[in-house]
């Protein structure tokens, strides 16, 4: 008789603990369901979000996951996968063959050769110290330099620089105007011929759409600044940079690589010093120039459209919805992805990345990145990649519940009209409800 009491007990427990965790699961949908009907941020746009369990390999939570979104930078965490998939731990920076007194080399779309916001690279030294007469080989790039989507007139932009098979100086020049001088400081140096006063010029420098000529008014006030400007990139301009750079000749050549049979690579950076200032800072020069390399190491080209269809034929075949997937930093507003395949190629990273390297490559709501400064809480919970274009904003990462349970989450806002500072403050709201209920 006692057995079957215990026995009764004990089903009857896990019946009233399962009953619970229903009543509360669907207590919470509810609330957050309201917080999206009350919210008036997102009565005129259109927002999405789908919040999945691992653990339990089930969605606690969809609106509207199906539907397509303009990803904006969460774009990036495809490239990221991209990288992880094909790239290894280090970025090879250049590959060279050594004929007689000549050093022959090439890029491989390597972006931290002389990049301040990366670690310096081994490849500054190498051509520095060689002894051999240097000479750059331009290779098979038929790429534009802007990618297909960008807006035109972002052109002068800190956020659209232009693509490219060998970046140097992250392919910008950064003026500072100093209290006292008429014309700014640049840097690199090498542009400050480049610059042009004229009267009716803006304050701030512009630059020709087609040209390295940047024209400014002479600058009045005592309060400097610094502004970011990308340049014209081409090959000449390139091997100008570099004999300036190291201070000595670089010659160009034209010729096909394929005869070089003792071809070698020097390598330059981990991988993750570029997935870090990526994913963090949210840098789009970075992201592109990552499916380059992508690239490079599946083909013999230099072409984003190569790198993509290889990781989506390859590697992304089970998403619930193709992604429509067309450059590297999520620039463009042709790319397209709904929040439930954002939620699995999430899923698929964090099998290939264990949980303390990510941590340290993905922004920490309160701590670093994008979002150093948005979901502050004693012990971070969030840790996601933010999206951002004109009316248009996502975050899509790992949720860290109070019980301790890490959530894989998508929540991405189109089309609204609001400022984006309100839809942020909801979406933290939401955020938080699920931090605490789970």
């Amino acid at each position: 008789m006692k057995k079957k009491q215990l026995k009764l007990f004990r089903s009857t427990s896990l019946f009233m603990i399962f009953a619970v965790f229903i009543l509360t699961s669907c207590s919470t949908t509810k609330k957050i369901d309201t917080a999206f009907k009350n919210a008036e941020a997102f009565k005129q746009g259109f927002s999405g979000l789908a919040v999945y369990d691992p653990s339990e390999n089930k969605m606690i939570y969809q609106r509207y996951s199906d539907k397509y979104f303009t990803p904006a930078s969460n774009t990036k965490l495809l490239t990221f996968y991209a990288g992880l998939k094909v790239l290894g731990d280090s970025i090879p920076a250049l590959k060279y063959v050594v004929k007689n007194d000549s050093l022959i080399f090439w890029g491989t779309g390597d972006p931290s050769f002389l990049y301040p916001d990366l670690p310096e690279s081994m490849v500054y030294q190498f051509l520095k110290n060689s002894k051999e007469k240097l000479y750059y080989l331009p290779p098979v790039f038929n790429e534009a330099h802007f990618g297909p989507g960008w807006a035109w007139d972002d052109y002068n932009s800190y956020y659209s620089v232009e693509r490219s098979a060998f970046p140097i100086y992250g392919n910008y020049v950064k003026f500072d105007f100093i209290p006292g001088l008429d014309i700014p400081m640049s840097s690199p140096s090498f542009f400050e011929d480049k610059l042009v006063i004229e009267p009716d010029a803006s304050p701030e420098i512009i630059r020709d759409p087609a040209a390295n000529i940047f024209r400014h008014k002479s600058f009045i006030g005592n309060k400097g600044f610094s502004q970011i400007v990308p340049f014209k990139y081409s090959p000449e301009l390139f091997v100008k940079l570099l004999a300036d750079t190291l201070k000595k000749p670089v010659e160009i050549i034209r010729q096909k690589t394929e005869g070089f049979s003792d071809m070698k690579t020097l390598y330059s950076l981990p991988a993750d010093s570029l997935y870090k200032t990526m994913l963090q800072q949210s840098d789009n020069f970075i992201a592109e120039q990552i499916l380059f390399l992508v690239s490079g190491k599946i083909s013999d080209s230099l072409k984003t459209d190569l790198a993509i269809d290889h990781i989506k034929e390859n590697f992304l075949q089970d998403l619930p919805d193709e992604p429509f997937w067309v450059d590297g930093s999520g620039l463009s507003r042709y790319n397209l992805v709904t929040p439930r395949s954002m939620v699995k190629l999430l899923e698929k990273i964090s099998r290939e990345v264990p949980q303390k390297r990510l941590s340290k490559l993905i922004a920490t709501g309160g701590k670093s990145g994008t979002i150093k400064n948005s979901y502050v809480a004693d012990e971070p919970y969030i840790f996601a990649k933010t999206g951002t274009l004109r009316n248009n904003h996502s975050l899509s990462g790992y949720l860290k519940a109070r019980s301790g349970k890490v959530l894989i989450f998508s929540f991405m806002n189109n089309n609204y009209t609001v400022p984006s500072s309100e839809i942020k403050k909801q979406m933290e709201l939401i955020l938080r409800k699920i931090y605490e209920k789970y």
